[in-house]
């Protein structure tokens, strides 16, 4: 089991990384490119004062009209991708792997409390998200198994993690499950449309700076 483990935390974790890293800036060259394509003239009205005024109003909680219409989807989208980005990077067993490890870095840590209950808040938005792709009319007409599927994809890591921190079943068993389901994620963003972490703030920098410098208005 400790030499599994310890592949696992070693070869597999550097492979996993470069794929991830690699498959999105792989995916930002391509969609660059594939915008000046269709559009030459992208380049030239594309501002960082609009761009940066965009991505400013679309972090601010309830400031965009369309956050304001749907609450609940804002409360629950925030919780779940500040628990979804915070937890992975800061959770303290992540850090030491990376102290003890060939990084040699050690970062800031979240408490305990503060882990569980974003992990918590992650899994409670798989599951809002889930039933809202069941129950609302036209968002169930445009989902298939695929959107189900990721849901549980990023679920995995995160039940599978708070159970093995708190030994509820086999903790050899979750923490190697808990591993290969995180890996398997990392694995799968830059190929599904988990991608959408970088195509987001691109498609923002492109209306920002439309709505801004030539329509001259908001884009939210």
């Amino acid at each position: 089991m400790h030499d599994i483990y310890a592949f696992l935390v070693g070869p597999l974790m550097w492979a996993v990384m470069i794929v991830f890293i690699g498959g999105l800036v792989w995916r930002f060259v391509a969609m660059t490119r594939l915008a000046r394509k269709k559009d030459p003239y992208v380049m030239h009205y594309l501002k960082a004062k609009w761009t940066l005024r965009s991505w400013g109003a679309w972090l601010v909680p309830f400031l965009p009209r369309s956050m304001r219409l749907h609450p609940w989807v804002t409360v629950f989208g925030y919780i779940f991708h500040i628990g979804l980005i915070l937890t992975p990077i800061f959770l303290l067993a992540h850090v030491m792997l990376w102290q003890e490890g060939a990084l040699g870095i050690s970062i800031w840590t979240l408490p305990e409390w503060v882990s569980d209950l974003l992990t918590i808040g992650v899994l409670a938005g798989c599951v809002f998200f889930a039933l809202r792709r069941m129950m609302v009319k036209e968002v169930n007409y445009v989902t298939d198994w695929t959107d189900y599927a990721l849901l549980v994809v990023v679920a995995l890591p995160f039940l599978t993690g708070i159970l093995a921190h708190y030994q509820v079943f086999d903790y050899k068993f979750l923490i190697i499950f808990h591993i290969l389901a995180g890996q398997a994620a990392l694995v799968i963003v830059p190929f599904s449309r988990f991608a959408h972490m970088i195509f987001g703030p691109m498609v923002r920098a492109y209306l920002g700076s439309e709505f801004g410098g030539v329509r001259h208005a908001k884009d939210w």
